[in-house]
């Protein structure tokens, strides 16, 4: 007998999909009419699937309210960038840019700023709250932050990202000890994590609350992600918005122009200039697209 059921896409690995369904998780491949529809099932996503003589099969997408190409995961409530001041040093820029991304995406933004034991990151935080973030300072080797981290979390699904050796893992395993995943050492020369996690993965953590996480990255890992419109991309900065529509000139692109309002705000201190420098290296990558290769 051939029966239909929706549910959850927990883990995509090489065809494979496995589905949290009301009866349990089914492991199923998809159908060859999704590959030909130019479909392809992400983490996260909601699908009708189908079940006969015990094998699962995705027969159908079913809308989605948002997805990312890095990390590849869709219908996110919110999304935890993971940042450390030491072993290894977070470049604002990719905070920024993840960011960013999530922002034009409609998806809330807040920031772990993990290790505090180590290096309390006095000058990440700064930076981040004045630009309207929330910011959680975390340890995963003393606890500190994880039970406020677990309360923003409760009812979403949230995505854990940032980049490789922050701790996204530890901090799992904090949460939810009984997950036992895998971490890895932080490279003394290279000043940079290993990759422990291959894949997304959605892990339930209580009824109703789920965390992806997700590989890390690099710097080198940036040109692989979500592209923003150059016109959407100072909508994707929350700390440009008391200045948006005070420009001199109404296409005001905030970078050269007189009577500019971000650039006022930016030289007034109401700006972080790290925050600045990013909207011009993304801008600067935006001008570069071609109409062909936005999708």
């Amino acid at each position: 007998m051939n029966k239909r059921q929706t549910g959850r896409i927990l883990r995509s690995l090489s065809g494979f999909y496995d589905v949290q369904t009301s009866e349990g998780v089914i492991t199923c491949r998809g159908r060859g009419s999704l590959r030909k529809g130019g479909q392809s099932p992400l983490t996260g996503d909601w699908v009708e699937i189908s079940v006969e003589h015990g094998k699962g099969m995705v027969e159908k997408l079913l809308p989605r309210k948002n997805w990312f190409i890095r990390p590849a995961v869709a219908n996110v409530d919110a999304l935890v960038i993971f940042a450390a001041n030491v072993n290894p040093v977070t470049e604002p820029f990719l905070i920024d840019r993840v960011a960013a991304i999530a922002g034009d995406r409609g998806v809330t933004v807040h920031l772990c700023i993990n290790k505090c034991d180590l290096d309390p990151a006095v000058d990440l935080e700064r930076i981040y709250r004045n630009a309207g973030f929330s910011v959680i300072l975390t340890s995963a080797e003393t606890g500190e932050g994880v039970e406020e981290l677990r309360t923003l979390l409760k009812g979403k699904l949230t995505a854990f990202t940032g980049n490789s050796g922050v701790g996204k893992s530890s901090i799992l395993n904090r949460l939810c000890p009984e997950l036992a995943l895998p971490t890895g050492e932080v490279s003394e020369k290279l000043g940079r994590g290993r990759h422990t996690t291959r894949h997304v993965e959605l892990y339930r953590l209580e009824e109703d609350t789920y965390v992806a996480d997700t590989p890390g990255f690099s710097s080198f890992d940036t040109d692989q992600m979500d592209v923003i419109l150059k016109e959407n991309l100072q909508y994707a900065f929350p700390d440009f918005a008391p200045c948006l529509g005070k420009c001199q000139f109404h296409d005001c692109s905030h970078r050269k122009e007189p009577g500019c309002a971000v650039r006022a705000a930016l030289e007034a201190g109401e700006i972080e200039p790290t925050r600045y420098d990013s909207y011009l290296r993304l801008y600067e990558k935006a001008s570069q697209l071609k109409l062909w290769e936005i999708k």
